[in-house]
């Protein structure tokens, strides 16, 4: 985490620096003066980086331990949390998907098909849930 705050206020200084450098560029070589909008984007953009090196500063402060990619003898399997239980087999997540772009067709062609998709949205989301309510492969 200290390098992406690193790397982040790198970048937060070099924002500032871009916007000051465009905005006298602009300001020298344009007869109608300075471009307003290009050189408030690139100091928004900085700003920007500044702020997120901040937070992860703060939260980098308050967790009180180093992360596994800030230490030198860590192992990959470090940074590795168990991210939870996912179903190799499960054909719910694509019935829903299906549902959904039933849904979202109907915004664009035609408010009927929503009463289709909702429906088997239902359905599918119910039925997604309960997969492994009466055991492995329950029906």
């Amino acid at each position: 985490m200290r390098a992406n705050i690193v790397i982040l206020w790198l970048l937060a200084a070099y924002f500032f620096l871009a916007a000051a450098v465009y905005g006298f560029w602009t300001n020298a070589s344009s007869p109608v003066g300075m471009d307003w909008a290009g050189t408030i984007a690139i100091a928004l953009s900085g700003i920007l980086a500044a702020f997120i090196a901040f937070y992860l500063r703060m939260v980098h402060r308050s967790q009180g331990g180093e992360l596994p990619e800030d230490r030198l003898d860590a192992d990959i399997d470090d940074g590795d949390p168990e991210l939870g239980y996912f179903s190799p087999w499960s054909w719910w997540p694509i019935l829903f998907a299906a549902a959904a772009a039933i849904v979202f067709t109907g915004l664009a062609v035609g408010f009927w098909l929503i009463y289709i998709g909702v429906p088997l949205m239902l359905v599918t989301l119910v039925g997604w849930v309960y997969e492994y309510y009466r055991g492995n492969f329950g029906r």
